[in-house]
């Protein structure tokens, strides 16, 4: 692949890839084939309508399919297991009723939502999704009805908001290493933006398509009629205790990250590295899962085969989830090897738009082309930079253009992205369920971040 040129321009690539996501639609919506199989084929053709060399074509499917899977599968896996134990324990029903007897009823969703924006600063969207899950769905339960969108949207959408716009992520710390801003003017304005953003995105945005779209909760981490029905079922706070390990763990990882790169500890001391170590989210998930299958299992008397079978179960219903996410990053990575973002950043860069518009637009335009939120950002990030440098704008301004980049990079997610399949599929949703729930509300974050972030850039042209 580095000594292959793309020789095709904008309009044709961008031309190949709308008709790429429409044959996608066309088969699973209509056809009713398999997503896996229609993302397989479809990331076939298009790299030969893109021109790719055939010999390249496998490994170029191959390590977009790998490369998501790396990141994906042990989380997913991982997270089901926790999730199983959760659930079959009686852990996730006692939390629901803990959650709903101290918020009520009709808070519950809310409650839900503020506490995965919580746990959402340290943790990854699909890592915090996964620990959140067992937990959404027996609230979901408890309450009754087919009210699964409600709290599953409100939930995910959170998780969502923090990784966008909140360093320690990846992307709004990307995005301020390339414009130069200052980690913690972006870290103040990214937290004046979460909340009202998540709040009109994501839960009054769930409550909206519940109502439109009423769906039964997933029996994914084990149905109610499976659990184990042991005479002492944990406590509350021992569930949140299991919950809040990956967290604090990451949290920890993140804390040494940061306190290596001005100096405070040496990063590559022993301990330190062993720290960051266990606070990677696969190793993370792992403790937890351990710490459950003692906690959950064995000191409440469940062990040997029943406690195998717990861990077992948890894994078959994800399988199609893991493949599926799996083939999405696929279908992304062969556009993004058939140069399809370079060929778009060099048209879009010569607009002359405001510098905060350009980053945002950049940013959108990318997105919906190629699927991945952190090329999307990086991408524009890089165009913009020069002009944002040397622009001579103050510390607040340049934190707004960080945000804004960092904004557009999440705009209306869908089957070119690997995030689309995963919610999608966690939540037993179809395509078009998809499109019109998480689609529109990644739509709608992305313009409601960026709008209250444009408030606050021209409020800082005032200073």
């Amino acid at each position: 692949m580095e000594e292959w040129t793309q020789t095709l321009g904008a309009l044709p690539l961008l031309g190949i890839a709308a008709a790429a996501i429409a044959v996608i639609l066309f088969l699973v919506i209509v056809v009713k084939l398999h997503a896996f199989l229609v993302l397989v084929l479809v990331s076939l053709l298009t790299a030969l309508a893109t021109g790719i060399p055939t010999g390249e074509i496998s490994g170029v499917l191959v390590s977009g399919f790998g490369g998501t899977l790396g990141s994906v599968a042990l989380l997913v896996g991982l997270g089901a297991m926790l999730g199983s134990l959760v659930e079959s324990s009686g852990g996730a029903r006692v939390l629901a009723e803990k959650m709903v007897d101290v918020f009520g009823e009709k808070r519950a969703a809310f409650a839900l939502g503020i506490a995965s924006l919580i746990i959402g600063f340290p943790m990854f969207f699909d890592a915090g999704l996964i620990v959140m899950l067992p937990v959404v769905f027996a609230v979901a339960r408890r309450v009754g009805g087919n009210n699964l969108l409600l709290y599953g949207i409100s939930s995910a959408a959170a998780f969502s908001v923090m990784h966008v716009f909140l360093p320690p992520h990846p992307g709004p710390v990307t995005a301020t290493e390339y414009f130069e801003a200052n980690l913690g003017v972006v870290l103040l304005v990214g937290m004046l933006v979460a909340f009202p953003t998540w709040y009109i995105s994501g839960y009054l945005w769930a409550k909206r398509v519940n109502k439109r779209i009423p769906m039964p909760v997933l029996a994914l981490f084990g149905r109610p009629e499976d659990d184990v029905q042991a005479v002492n079922p944990p406590k509350a706070g021992t569930v949140i205790g299991i919950i809040a390990v990956p967290m604090l763990l990451i949290f920890l990882n993140t804390g040494l990250d940061a306190l290596g790169s001005i100096g405070v500890v040496d990063p590559t001391a022993l301990w330190v590295q062993f720290l960051t170590l266990i606070g990677t989210s696969p190793v993370a998930l792992l403790i937890s899962v351990l710490v459950a299958l003692v906690v959950l299992g064995r000191a409440r008397g469940v062990g040997g085969s029943a406690l195998e079978k717990i861990v077992e179960r948890s894994l078959g219903p994800i399988c199609s989830v893991i493949l599926i996410t799996g083939a999405g990053g696929m279908f992304g990575g062969v556009l993004r090897a058939s140069g399809i973002g370079d060929a778009l950043s060099g048209t879009l860069s010569d607009l002359g738009l405001p510098v905060i518009f350009a980053a945002y637009i950049i940013a959108v335009v990318l997105r919906l082309a190629q699927g991945s939120a952190t090329v999307a950002l990086v991408t524009s990030a890089g165009l913009v930079a020069p002009a944002v440098i040397s622009g001579g704008f103050n510390p607040l301004e340049v934190a707004a253009i960080t945000l804004a980049a960092a904004a557009g990079s999440v705009f209306a997610g869908h089957v070119n992205d690997s995030g689309f399949w995963l919610v999608g599929r966690l939540m037993g949703m179809d395509v078009k369920t998809t499109l019109k729930t998480w689609t529109v509300q990644q739509g709608l974050e992305s313009i409601i971040g960026f709008v209250l972030v444009l408030v606050v850039y021209l409020v800082a042209q005032l200073f």
